[in-house]
């Protein structure tokens, strides 16, 4: 991880607000005074024991890892533990008393009122999650959940759920559609119903949402709100996980962030945004495991972007749309045929200056259809302001965040500058477009509000609210 004061250094200038840590650090805690930045803070469960079987443990956790900090880091929140039913299963007895002693350490100081304590807990404990009205928690952790709910309700605290779609689908066999997973937009026709409700799920993340207030409900509690503590996408994996990607992360985040910020809400709740914490902020390029375990991060240890999210018009994001740093390409092992027929679109109707592709030129080599096609495609969703559907191109084309410049060949975007100009042109978009191209998911919009969540010194998330 980068030093403290390098994290805080990047958060402040993709000016996050929030930020999660998933300890209490001393020096994090410290660089974040006096930025302003909402900050919440977890005791480890490795520390759950110590503070579930004693009262002054727990408060002298408050007292060393909150209260020496505050109000000069402004900390609104303690996650007590991260999955512990399913990470620490014997220590769930006595989660619910940590939760207590930790509250009774706020109250004492008079801090109960600005600060508020819960769990992460897997959506896993969450069983029959489809359809979202005949879910209901695993009944053996009832005894737990029974009087937290009760503490959360009785605190004004919130439910926190980690939700994977990545994994839901994985694990799916192929029953959950990608797109679906993705929170791709899709046709009403296929939409997933609950029988019992006629309400429409479009995607995976809503109906685990939902399904947590039905849960909720069958414990008869039904006025605690949900915080989702963690969800994202791996951008890269191995073999046996084709669909952790660039592309699909950077779709999964970017429409994540649309919904949450569009206040979208879920079917159950409809114009009620869930406030989400984005897993991670950096790669963990040393994490045990899977590949796709080290590479969650939207950023690499240096602060460099890993992708550039599908954000146009947004105003001021994280560095990574800021820089603008997208491209569009022909698709790889598209048809031929139809890459000339959108190459000759574009250098012609589309008002393209193709003159860098002529011979002699410094787009010329090579001299094949799909590079010139990319070099006119680029040229022309960049003329068209990056917008949405413009980069589609009967679904040949496709939006990267890998620069296509080759030699003296420089695209647009790259810092260079070759024949290729921003004309005035109102050229309209092919008549028929692809459902499927990544250039449908570009939006734009405020994103003002946005919390980038770091586990210090191992791994981190952002919250949308």
């Amino acid at each position: 991880m980068p030093h403290p004061t390098q994290v805080v250094a990047l958060l402040k200038a993709q000016q996050i607000r929030h930020v999660r840590l998933y300890n209490a650090d001393r020096a994090m805690l410290l660089a974040l005074a006096n930025t302003g930045i909402k900050v919440a803070v977890s005791l480890p469960n490795e520390q759950l024991l110590g503070v579930g079987q004693s009262n002054s443990t727990a408060a002298n956790w408050v007292s060393q890892n909150v209260i020496a900090h505050y109000p000069a880091t402004n900390i609104t929140t303690i996650c007590v533990g991260s999955e512990v039913l399913n990470t620490l299963p014997n220590a769930a007895p006595i989660l619910i008393n940590a939760l207590r002693f930790i509250h009774s350490a706020l109250v004492a100081s008079n801090l109960d009122s600005q600060i508020k304590v819960s769990t992460p807990l897997s959506s896993s404990i969450i069983l029959d999650s489809f359809p979202p009205s005949q879910a209901f928690f695993n009944h053996s952790w009832n005894p737990v959940l029974i009087p937290m709910l009760k503490f959360l309700q009785s605190t004004g605290s919130f439910l926190m759920l980690n939700i994977y779609p990545y994994y839901d689908y994985m694990q799916s066999n192929g029953v959950i559609p990608l797109d679906y997973a993705l929170l791709k937009p899709l046709p009403s026709n296929k939409e997933a119903v609950d029988a019992n409700t006629l309400l429409h799920y479009s995607n995976v993340f809503d109906a685990m949402v939902d399904a947590a207030y039905f849960a909720m409900a069958y414990l008869n509690s039904t006025n605690v709100p949900v915080l989702v503590t963690e969800s994202g996408w791996p951008s890269k994996g191995d073999s046996n996980e084709p669909d952790a990607s660039l592309d699909n992360a950077n779709t999964y985040n970017s429409n994540l962030i649309r919904h949450v910020l569009n206040k979208t809400g879920t079917p159950k709740h409809p114009g009620i945004a869930v406030s989400t914490y984005i897993y991670e902020l950096y790669n963990e390029d040393t994490k045990p495991g899977p590949l796709s375990e080290k590479n969650w991060g939207l950023f690499d240890a240096n602060g460099v972007p890993v992708y550039t999210l599908r954000l146009t018009d947004s105003g001021s994001v994280l560095a990574n749309d800021t820089t603008n740093q997208t491209y569009c390409t022909a698709r790889e092992g598209a048809d031929s045929k139809m890459l000339q027929a959108a190459l000759d679109w574009a250098c012609g109707p589309g008002k393209v200056d193709c003159s860098a592709l002529l011979q002699g030129q410094p787009c010329y080599e090579p001299d094949t259809v799909a590079a010139h096609a990319t070099y006119a495609f680029d040229s022309y969703y960049h003329m068209m302001g990056k917008g949405s559907e413009t980069c589609d191109f009967n679904g040949v084309a496709a939006i990267t965040t890998t620069n296509p410049s080759h030699g003296s060949c420089l695209f647009l975007g790259s810092g260079g500058k070759n024949g290729t100009t921003y004309l005035n042109s109102t050229a309209p978009a092919m008549n028929s477009t692809s459902s499927g191209s990544s250039g449908r998911y570009c939006y734009g919009g405020a994103f003002t509000s946005a919390i980038i969540v770091i586990r210090v010194l191992v791994w981190s998330s952002l919250l949308l609210y």
